[in-house]
């Protein structure tokens, strides 16, 4: 290995500093930026005339976006090898895939999604024509899993979506984008990438002619915010806890629950109640998103803080 290789190379654990290489944050960038194009590029390599919720364009959705996913971690590799930046933890570590503090990292950041959802779960339940047992009955009848499971949408929205879309646009493009921006900025700055990522929804739209060209493009700057904070929040949540699962587990939940129907529960019946219910479960979510996500719960530290240049509150 020549000396310039060995400069360009670092060695990143307690007792040294990380000092990142000249040009990382354009790679960086760049990774991301190709990985995110290959995410959404994959949608289109197959060519149909059928709306994108149709069981077989679904079905080959899946086949492509597996097949980025799974090689995701080769594009880390690559950058990790191109930049010379060595860490101190396993490649799947970086990536949230590890055992150390799982249990609690799946349960803790889907609690706290829970509590800023604690309105619109109360609506439901209130609205829900079943009694409370005839609810569990249903969550524990195989055939209602079964059901599920044969329903494309259903596996896509709660299953293949959150698994893969965290994969790639939190646990690839995590690792990359602390070392140049530290954690603070790369919760900010990942969610960009995801949001845009959304955009090709307005392809199909206009394609289909689902709506006029303005509701349309309203429809995608409102999308383009809320997967943006929404993002962020996942974000937070694997560079605080370390792992995958958190983030899939909050993103199936999310995906389940859609955004908040706020305006139903200023027409309910019930609407003090439910409006005060609101109100508690933000309160509730503020109050609790720094303990709940305290990293010694997850075996710290962080692999992916041990990334950072200067140590951000979010890893602390």
């Amino acid at each position: 290995m020549s000396d310039d290789k060995s400069t360009f190379s670092h060695e990143i654990n307690r007792d040294s500093a990380f000092v990142p290489p000249d040009g990382l944050c354009w790679l960086s960038v760049l990774s991301c930026l190709v990985l995110a194009c290959s995410y959404v590029g994959s949608l289109y390599v197959w060519r149909s005339d059928l709306p994108r919720d149709h069981p077989s364009v679904i079905k080959r959705r899946f086949t492509s976006v597996l097949v980025v996913s799974a090689l995701s971690p080769v594009f880390v590799w690559t950058w990790k090898e191109v930049t010379g930046v060595r860490p101190g933890h396993s490649l799947l570590a970086l990536m949230g895939i590890r055992l150390e503090g799982v249990v609690p990292a799946a349960i803790l950041p889907l609690l706290l999604t829970m509590a800023l959802f604690l309105g619109p779960l109360i609506q439901l339940a209130i609205d829900c024509p079943w009694s409370f047992i005839d609810t569990i009955k249903v969550w524990i009848d195989p055939s209602f899993w079964a059901l599920c499971v044969s329903d494309m949408r259903w596996l896509r929205n709660q299953v293949v979506a959150p698994l893969t879309e965290e994969l790639v646009f939190r646990a690839s493009m995590l690792p990359m984008l602390v070392p140049c921006a530290g954690p603070n900025t790369a919760v900010l700055t990942c969610p960009l990438f995801f949001g845009v990522a959304h955009f090709h929804h307005v392809i199909e739209q206009l394609r289909f002619r689902q709506a006029t060209v303005s509701a349309i493009f309203l429809s995608a700057v409102f999308q383009f915010s809320y997967t943006g904070v929404f993002g962020a929040y996942t974000a937070f949540i694997f560079i605080r806890t370390g792992h995958l699962v958190g983030p899939v587990l909050c993103h199936s939940f999310c995906n389940l629950m859609g955004f908040p129907a706020l305006s139903t529960a200023l027409e309910h019946p019930r609407r003090l109640t439910l409006l005060c219910c609101y109100l508690l479960g933000v309160l509730l979510f503020l109050l609790l998103l720094f303990p709940l996500t305290d990293p010694s719960y997850y075996s710290p530290p962080t692999p992916v803080c041990s990334l950072s240049t200067v140590p951000g509150s979010v890893c602390s």
